[in-house]
């Protein structure tokens, strides 16, 4: 069935702007009370990350949830993989996310995991779409949910974070900058890593609900790149604004992004005997991932672009890590959702325990050139079943000679053709890419 609200991660738009209204959203939680108070246990966890309108969402939130009679735990301020492993703990019927991930502080959103800290099933989001369309009501006075503030959530997680690290081993002597996005992991990450013997240096970390992203983060590295010279730092460590995915940065400046990241994991699980089967990317994962796991003999298969479905082939497969270049990097074998602390936690622990830094394990995988080129083409039309452009595609494939890739994709939201070919050779994949990108009909 088709959707009406949710999108591949919940319900995201611009503050005031249909459907983040508070209108809607105290709809939203009212429907989703009304389909979740059908079989559990009528408690339902809300967390935010730091942008402004977090506040009115979460009031309007808390007060659809109450007249559906459900009971709402608040824990402020919280990364998404907190929300989701604090669902799993207190038992709750779901986790609520108010946030829009890396996006600007005037964009919000809403998504949900289930009791088990995963998104929820695709039948559950089509009842809540349903119950969107009946009439709003309300329970009984003596019926209507409560509200209480979880005041140690913060402390929890911290304490998760730190258990995902070996109990023998520390962080002693190593000099970090972190990058906070002045998001959601501003009090989180810093005593993470301090707590397990890190020097750290903060930036990012002084949300005032509008600076969110704002050239700082995963998705603008070149501040922490910055700061990691100016303070002569061992490496580091970016979230995004809810705290779900990572970079990183080694001491000579170097940046790693999630397929780095993800083979350095990768291969020290291996190495370890704990990987228990193989890795999955994704369609824009870079081929070199690839062929380095393939000598590793470990499985490597790609799935659609999205966190969903990275977690839906993890599933199929029956294996634990998986990721996306973004660095939004999942391991089951911690939280059931990407988590960039955790996940930078992994990436540490191979470097204490080889005795390596992170500019030597990041020369394990050299990335292949990629180009990404984005053509817009006429509504209507069908550019990937046009003659000339699959003439072209075949020919840039047989230039590459098994040593590159082309991908074409269209935008899910836009009349745009993706126009991505990578290989071993920087100078053969600019030219192929506007080669392929040239024959589209505009």
């Amino acid at each position: 069935m088709s959707r009406k609200y949710f999108g591949t991660d919940g319900i995201r738009g611009r503050v005031g702007d249909y459907p983040i209204t508070p209108e809607f959203v105290m709809k939203l939680g009212w429907a989703a009370g009304k389909v979740l108070s059908r079989t559990g246990t009528k408690k339902v966890l809300i967390g935010k990350d730091t942008r402004i309108s977090g506040y009115m969402l979460e009031s309007a939130l808390e007060a659809g949830l109450s007249a559906a009679g459900i009971q709402a735990a608040l824990l402020g301020p919280m990364p998404t993989p907190a929300i989701a492993y604090l669902t799993r703990t207190f038992r709750a019927e779901a986790g609520i996310v108010i946030s829009a991930s890396h996006n600007p502080y005037y964009d919000n959103g809403i998504k949900f995991f289930s009791h088990d800290g995963t998104k929820l099933p695709d039948e559950v989001e089509l009842a809540i779409e349903a119950m969107l369309d009946q009439p709003m009501d309300c329970v009984p006075s003596e019926l209507l949910g409560k509200a209480s503030r979880i005041n140690d959530a913060a402390g929890r997680y911290i304490e998760f974070c730190k258990s995902t690290f070996p109990s023998e081993m520390h962080l002693d002597g190593l000099t970090m900058v972190l990058d906070c996005a002045h998001g959601a992991t501003y009090h989180i990450a810093p005593a993470v890593f301090e707590e397990l013997g890190a020097k750290v240096i903060r930036t990012g970390g002084q949300p005032n609900g509008i600076n969110i992203n704002d050239q700082v983060g995963s998705t603008a590295p070149a501040a922490l790149i910055a700061a990691v010279q100016q303070h002569g730092a061992d490496l580091g460590i970016a979230f995004d604004g809810d705290g779900d995915r990572l970079a990183m940065v080694d001491h000579t400046g170097a940046l790693l992004d999630g397929d780095q990241l993800l083979y350095i994991m990768a291969r020290d699980a291996h190495r370890r005997g704990t990987l228990n089967g193989g890795v999955v990317g994704t369609l824009m994962s870079n081929m070199a991932l690839e062929l380095a796991l393939a000598e590793l003999d470990i499985p490597f298969k790609r799935a659609k672009v999205g966190d969903r479905y990275v977690m839906e082939l993890l599933k199929t497969h029956g294996w634990k890590l998986g990721g996306e270049n973004s660095g939004h990097v999942i391991s089951l074998d911690h939280n059931s959702t990407g988590d960039g602390i955790v996940a930078s936690l992994q990436v540490l622990r191979a470097m204490v325990d080889e005795g390596r830094s992170l500019h030597e394990l990041g020369q394990e995988l050299t990335l292949y050139p990629q180009v990404l080129i984005n053509v817009r083409f006429q509504a209507g039309t069908d550019p990937l079943a046009d003659s000339e452009v699959l003439r072209r595609v075949a020919s840039a494939e047989e230039q590459l000679a098994g040593a590159g890739r082309v991908l074409l994709r269209k935008s899910g939201t836009e009349p745009l053709i993706r126009v991505m070919v990578e290989g071993a050779d920087a100078e053969l994949v600019q030219r192929l890419a506007q080669y392929i990108a040239d024959a589209i009909p505009a």
